[in-house]
């Protein structure tokens, strides 16, 4: 499984990743989790909310900061 956490840095692109991570370690999964600054890498995913969530290389979430339970819920689809 690939995860990316879609952002250019900001407080809340960075708290997704951390989520992300923990909800990751927590459920066990055996995934890489990757941050993605790139703008031009984060348009070709046609997103224009930011953070946003990519799981295997559809969009999951977009436009918000995600809860440690809404990120597993997520990850468990």
């Amino acid at each position: 499984m690939e995860i990316k956490v879609l952002g250019t840095g900001c407080a809340g692109c960075r708290a997704l990743h951390e989520t992300v991570k923990q909800a990751v370690a927590e459920l066990g999964l055996d995934a890489t989790v990757v941050k993605e600054e790139d703008i031009m890498k984060i348009m070709s995913y046609n997103v224009m909310q930011l953070p946003a969530l990519v799981v295997d290389g559809q969009v999951a979430a977009k436009g918000r900061k995600l809860s440690p339970a809404e990120v597993k819920e997520l990850l468990a689809k």
